[in-house]
């Protein structure tokens, strides 16, 4: 494949469906949207594996929902990655990009040579998604099992939305011909069918903790089906995931082509965050000049650092909390009313 070609499908997500097996999917590449989120931060190797991984996820599940404004993945354990969160800003317009962002908080001294997952410890995965404003926020947890935050992810649409769901998933730093150093690369596949006939409510099922898994859900052909396509998945290689030699079409040909794979418009994805200024200060709206003073520094400023991107916001203190005496330019707002 021509740099041309990679070019062209790194940082996006192509919708597909198995027409045999009637099981849908998607095929996401990130290259610079993952390597703008993890350059952010100087995180450790399993830290910035499981970013990865999460982004990821959000870049495949993200296309799959109506969505007018955010999803939201968010993982949260006891171990030393304590926080993961990443989430998927629908394009503003048609045609338009999605936007991406990440961010994990950690414990660096509890940090070892384990698995990275394993270093999450006992906790939950929960998806969210905010269709914006005049719109209750949905929101689905389960709990961390299965090895992966791929399998969490297949737990959560099994359990809250009864859609046998899995994920091949590969992630890391990679040195390609002109490059003078690595750059971070993920590639996936999700596959996704719909379930033949929905549980009943209070059914318990086959999986770890009584977790409903895709053979309780499908049955006869649903089920053959759905396994075929999983075997055929099973087969990928992690550089054939990642690319970037590989274009998406041409890998779901060596995976797919007995089930006759038919492509849609691809989504571009780019790196985005949804912080500014005026944000900052709704979130400090709610505080007393007495608040605002126990966040001021010695300085006399009150700061914030935004945890996805880094920006770093500085604030007049009288301009900020429901007493503020000065506006943002710092005109004194008795003035500006009159």
């Amino acid at each position: 494949m021509t740099k041309i070609n990679q070019i062209a499908w790194d940082d996006t997500v192509l919708p597909f469906q198995l027409d045999r097996s009637g099981v849908r999917g998607r095929v996401a590449r990130l290259d610079g949207v993952l390597d703008h989120i993890l350059t952010r931060h100087d995180y450790p190797a399993p830290v910035a594996a499981m970013v990865a991984e999460v982004a990821l996820l959000a870049a495949l599940i993200g296309p799959t929902v109506k969505l007018r404004w955010k999803l939201s993945i968010q993982v949260r354990g006891n171990g030393a990655i304590r926080t993961l969160a990443a989430d998927y800003y629908a394009p503003a317009e048609d045609g338009g990009p999605a936007r991406i962002r990440g961010w994990a908080s950690f414990d660096a001294d509890r940090l070892d040579d384990r698995p990275a997952f394993d270093q999450i410890g006992e906790g939950y995965f929960a998806l969210l998604i905010d269709q914006g404003a005049g719109n209750l926020p949905y929101q689905g947890i389960t709990p961390l099992a299965g090895g992966s935050l791929s399998a969490c992810a297949g737990t959560y649409f099994a359990q809250s939305e009864q859609l046998p769901t899995s994920f091949a998933l590969s992630y890391g730093e990679s040195l390609m011909p002109g490059d003078d150093e690595p750059r971070w690369r993920a590639g996936g596949v999700m596959l996704q069918t719909l379930p033949a006939q929905p549980m009943g409510a209070g059914d318990g099922g086959s999986g770890e903790g009584g977790l409903i898994e895709a053979a309780d859900i499908l049955q006869g052909a649903e089920s053959e089906d759905w396994t075929r396509a999983n075997h055929l998945l099973s087969t990928v290689e992690p550089l054939e995931l990642i690319g970037p030699s590989v274009a998406p079409t041409d890998l779901l040909l060596r995976l797919f082509h007995e089930e006759t794979p038919r492509v849609f418009d691809p989504q571009r994805v780019e790196f985005g965050c949804s912080c500014s200024a005026d944000r900052v200060r709704g979130t400090l709206s709610i505080y007393s000049a007495k608040d605002i003073g126990h966040m001021t520094t010695p300085e006399g400023r009150v700061t914030a650092d935004c945890q996805f991107c880094g920006a770093h916001y500085d604030f007049d203190p009288a301009s900020l909390g429901f007493e503020a005496t000065v506006d943002a330019e710092g005109n004194a707002l008795d003035a500006a009313r009159g």
